[in-house]
């Protein structure tokens, strides 16, 4: 073979000359064109949802995804053009290169999701993250397994459709979650933190239900010899990838933060920071993990340093135009024409895992530091199952363990659980606390506030403005979360600081070491502030250059 053959065929295959080749070109139009409905009836579903039910964009990003899809509008021919979204024939109904754009907004939104972790937090609340984990996923198996044995899809707890429709249940989708409590800003709060937490517990669980469940569905039957042995090392495989990663990225973290800092500016950083994200999410999935745990795990490494919030705040308008993609795809995913066969076992298997969830997962948050408020929370942030549901549905068909109607009841429950899980955790986490009073008040003791009053809120307003810039004078990475009312999260090292103006009042959010440095640096903004009022007084011709000032205005205005 010549050296330029390849580059020939290449060629050719671009053109649609080289036989079976696909034709690039149009493959890439067609891509383009899909991505341009998607993006635009994303966010018009979002919008929609929003104003008039007040409701999660997430929601209406879903629905938008099941209306334009290729078992709805998206099915449905165009003259001299075909179908926008074509149905597959693989088990995956959209095409390779769509579900990529989604897999990497997956990603992204994970990585995200861990950036806006408290680390702290994280580590305080994971030991309620690790029981509500397990619970969640005993629960969850269990009720599937005796949800079609009871519905007769299955004969026995040990058949093949029974053990699947039981590990599809586990699964949870911390993606929806995680898009909530972000909208919310409740990413870092207890309930937030204790659901990301067990969710990854979650995903690692489920990972290890699923190896167990594989390894005895290649048996051949429910009553044969199964290899124990086998099993347990896959399992091992997975929960000791997933820990080794973790812990080494959190004890890495400040090295990798100097590393990153090296590069000095934040359009070398950001882009370095998530190519880390990608390549520990493809480790991840080599070793039999989801790949948004890797996502997470790099992002809740790099979340107490410094630099977080700069890479937030960079990938802010990447995440506004991928992550809406992968809600949209997942709504694309189901299919509408099953449904009405299988609504009676989907509907009941549906309640069925939505009742496993919240209980299964509420019950030992309520023993542990959660009110009833908490716990309800916690339980129904665990309810949707996602993408994580349809991959394990996806193994169980293509492997043949369960049927096609079997897998769209996995499907609807899917389906169901992702549209309720928005409304119920959104109204929940609009309430008061749901920690316990103890617990209250303990975390309530992690934070100081220093509140000063000013005379006017425009003095208060150009205050906040100068205090933003004297911490980032002094070394700190200072992120606007929101222009109305002014809301700023400062960060160095382990130090974080939250800025805001209330009316006439400024608040500064800190923990109670680092109490010194915000008042210093408040008192020497005061004190340059009391500095320029006195020169302000002195100025001697003030009125004189008010005058000149408004002259000059009317001549201009009168020409």
């Amino acid at each position: 073979m010549s050296a330029a053959e390849p580059l020939t065929r290449l060629a050719l295959a671009v053109a649609g000359g080289a036989g079976n080749a696909p034709d690039i070109g149009a493959l890439m139009k067609h891509l383009v064109l899909q991505l341009a409905v998607i993006l635009i009836a994303a966010r018009a579903g979002g919008m929609l949802v929003h104003r008039y039910f007040r409701l999660p964009g997430v929601l209406g990003e879903i629905l938008a995804g099941m209306l334009i899809g290729p078992y709805a509008l998206g099915g449905l021919p165009v003259p001299g053009f075909g179908a926008l979204f074509p149905p597959e024939a693989a088990v995956i109904p959209v095409s390779a290169q769509l579900y990529g754009f989604a897999t990497v907004a997956s990603i992204l939104l994970l990585f995200l999701s861990g950036l806006e972790t408290d680390l702290s937090a994280f580590l305080r609340f994971s030991a309620v993250g690790l029981a509500v984990g397990i619970s969640g996923v005993v629960f969850s198996f269990s009720i599937g397994v005796l949800c079609a044995v009871c519905m007769g899809a299955a004969h026995s707890w040990l058949d093949p459709s029974a053990l699947f429709l039981g590990a599809v249940s586990t699964a949870t989708s911390v993606g929806i979650t995680a898009r909530i409590l972000s909208e919310k800003r409740r990413t870092d709060s207890p309930e937030g933190v204790t659901i990301l937490a067990a969710a990854v517990i979650d995903d690692v669980l489920g990972v290890v239900v699923l190896a167990i469940v594989v390894g005895m569905t290649k048996i051949g039957g429910p009553h044969g010899h199964i290899d124990w042995s086998q099993i347990a090392a896959v399992s091992a495989k997975a929960i000791g990838f997933w820990l080794v990663f973790t812990i080494a990225g959190i004890l890495s973290a400040r090295r990798i933060s100097l590393l990153l800092k090296s590069l000095r500016s934040p359009e070398n950083i950001v882009p370095i920071a998530l190519g880390l994200a990608l390549f520990l999410a493809g480790l991840m999935e080599m070793a039999g993990l989801a790949m948004i745990i890797g996502a997470y795990v790099t992002g809740l490494s790099l979340s107490r340093t410094d630099l977080a919030h700069v890479i937030r705040g960079h990938l802010h308008g990447a995440y506004t135009m991928l992550v809406p993609i992968f809600f949209c795809v997942m709504g694309m995913l189901v299919d509408l024409r099953t449904l009405p066969a299988i609504w009676l076992f989907g509907l009941t298997y549906t309640v069925l895992a939505v009742l496993a969830k919240v209980v299964g997962c509420a019950l030992p948050a309520g023993l542990m530091d959660f009110n009833l408020l908490g716990a309800y929370r916690v339980g129904a942030g665990m309810v949707p199952r996602g993408e994580v549901a349809l991959i394990i549905a996806s193994i169980g068909l293509s492997s043949g363990a369960i049927a096609s109607h079997e897998f769209s009841v996995a499907i609807m429950m899917t389906m169901l659980t992702t549209l309720l899980a928005p409304p119920l955790l959104s109204r929940a986490l609009d309430e008061r606390t749901g920690l316990k009073r103890r617990a209250a008040q303990a975390e309530e003791e992690r934070s100081q506030l220093i509140s000063i009053e000013f005379p006017s809120a425009d003095l208060a307003e150009f205050m906040v403005t100068r205090l933003a810039r004297a911490f980032r004078n002094e070394g700190f990475f200072v992120f606007q979360l929101q222009e109305e009312p002014p809301v700023y999260q400062i960060r160095k090292d382990d130090m974080v600081f939250t800025l805001l103006q209330n009316e006439m009042e400024i608040v500064l959010t800190t923990r109670p070491r680092h109490e010194y440095v915000a008042r210093l640096i408040a008192l020497e903004e005061l004190l340059i502030l009391q500095d320029l009022a006195r020169s302000i007084q002195k100025m001697s011709d003030l009125d004189g250059l008010k005058q000149s000032l408004a002259r000059g205005l009317f001549e201009n205005g009168g020409e």
